[in-house]
């Protein structure tokens, strides 16, 4: 089992409690579409109960001649190179079959000047993913993905937005390394401080450890520090994390019953507020292949209710209400419709 990230070591549990409710807003909608040449759309719109709109339109490029995924293509494929030679005689060219060429970057150039004719390379280690984003608030953000370039499971992210109407910018510089028993990640805010912030997690046979920890460049000062561990299996998983510098505890479990039936709880407890600890507790229940529906209530008496099917191929219908069991005479329930349409 792989190891995950530092913010993802409950996140089964967390899916479960927060993810597929349709309450918090009043409407959503969501259009994905897949051209030909490997660029992905989605544009999605929100209407929050305050009657506040926002969208973002999301156009993702997938450079396949670099390389697909490690997920596709198994990373331990060296780089093919296909090649087409002038030959002296009359007939102008022949495919020469792949060739296995040095490991992108070294000796690249070393290699090309062995061949003066056209090239056609399809890389099976690295991966390029160009991400722009344009929302309503009128940010520009860009986002550059290059998957295991320059060294096996590493992965180097560049984000840079942009907003037109103040003129403001931001760079940031996103690295992920990921082995057999060892996830780490670091967040470089080039422009704001400069700040950096790192995670690591190591892992044996479901065991999971991990700490997190930020620190400001111009201030010379540690932001924030954070720890976790946990255990993760096939049917369900633990975790116990310490945040906001060891003070906020959470406890989470996930247990998948069958094939249909998911339950997860959570408890959290401030020690900065108080004694008081928080519990949430939520279920899912598969009806059928295409629909599901998702429950859960607090502590404090708020309860939220969903419902997922897919109408048909590429069409999706939540639907999703809270209800404060405490206060139901009065009106702070809340409704909310959502559609995704895939293509």
């Amino acid at each position: 089992m792989s190891i995950p990230a530092f913010a993802d070591i409950s996140k089964s549990a967390n899916d479960l409690l927060n993810k597929d409710f349709y309450h918090l807003s009043a409407g959503t909608i969501e259009v994905k579409s897949n051209t030909p040449n490997n660029v992905a759309f989605k544009v999605t719109g929100k209407s929050s109960h305050e009657k506040a709109t926002s969208g973002a339109i999301e156009g993702k490029y997938t450079d396949k001649s670099l390389g697909n995924s490690t997920t596709i293509i198994p990373p331990e494929q060296t780089v093919e190179v296909y090649t087409r030679k002038r030959r002296r005689e009359s007939s102008p060219t022949a495919w020469l079959g792949p060739i296995k060429a040095p490991k992108w970057p070294l000796s690249f150039s070393i290699f090309l000047s062995q061949y003066s004719s056209q090239l056609l390379m399809r890389y099976r280690r690295a991966g390029l993913v160009l991400t722009q984003t344009w929302n309503t608030a009128n940010a520009l953000d860009t986002k550059v993905e290059i998957t295991d370039a320059i060294a096996k499971g590493l992965k180097a992210e560049s984000i840079f937005s942009f907003l037109p109407a103040t003129q403001q910018k931001g760079v940031k510089l996103n690295l992920t390394f990921k082995q057999s028993a060892f996830h780490g990640r670091a967040f470089f805010d080039l422009l704001k401080g400069p700040t950096a912030n790192v995670d690591a997690v190591i892992g044996h046979e479901g065991f999971l450890a991990g700490a997190s920890a930020g620190y400001d460049v111009q201030k010379a000062a540690v932001t924030g520090y954070s720890a976790a561990v946990g255990y993760i299996a096939p049917q369900y998983s633990a975790a116990v994390t310490a945040t906001d510098n060891l003070s906020v505890f959470a406890a989470s479990y996930y247990h998948k019953v069958n094939s249909q039936v998911e339950a997860g709880a959570k408890a959290t407890w401030n020690s900065k507020s108080g004694s008081a600890v928080g519990l949430e507790v939520a279920s899912k229940y598969r009806l059928d292949p295409v629909s599901f529906a998702k429950a859960k209530i607090n502590d404090r008496g708020v309860a939220a209710i969903s419902y997922n099917v897919l109408l048909r191929p590429g069409v999706t219908l939540g639907l999703g209400a809270s209800f404060d069991t405490q206060k139901l005479e009065q009106a702070t329930h809340k409704v909310g419709v959502s559609f995704t349409f895939e293509s």
